[in-house]
């Protein structure tokens, strides 16, 4: 009997779902700015964030996640779009 892989869950932080890793966008904030993490191994404090258009507009506008987060999204909206189309 062999053990299946566990596939690791995060938080959307816009819509509060869990969702495999792999199916969330990673934005960290690192002591250059705001950076779209891709590889999800970029140190820092990172957020995720659904691969959804609604999850990202909220996300921007929300004045309460730049405050609890400590950065803002508006840095990256655009990157964030081109991530959403493909």
């Amino acid at each position: 009997m062999s053990a299946s892989k566990r596939i690791p869950e995060r938080m959307c932080v816009s819509c509060r779902e869990m969702k495999p890793k792999n199916q969330l966008i990673r934005i960290v904030c690192t002591p250059d700015g705001v950076v779209v993490d891709e590889t999800g191994k970029l140190n820092g404090r990172g957020v995720y964030l659904c691969k959804s258009k609604e999850c990202v507009d909220k996300s921007v506008k929300n004045k309460k996640f730049a405050k609890s987060n400590g950065f803002s999204l508006e840095t990256v909206a655009d990157e964030l779009e081109k991530l959403i189309e493909r």
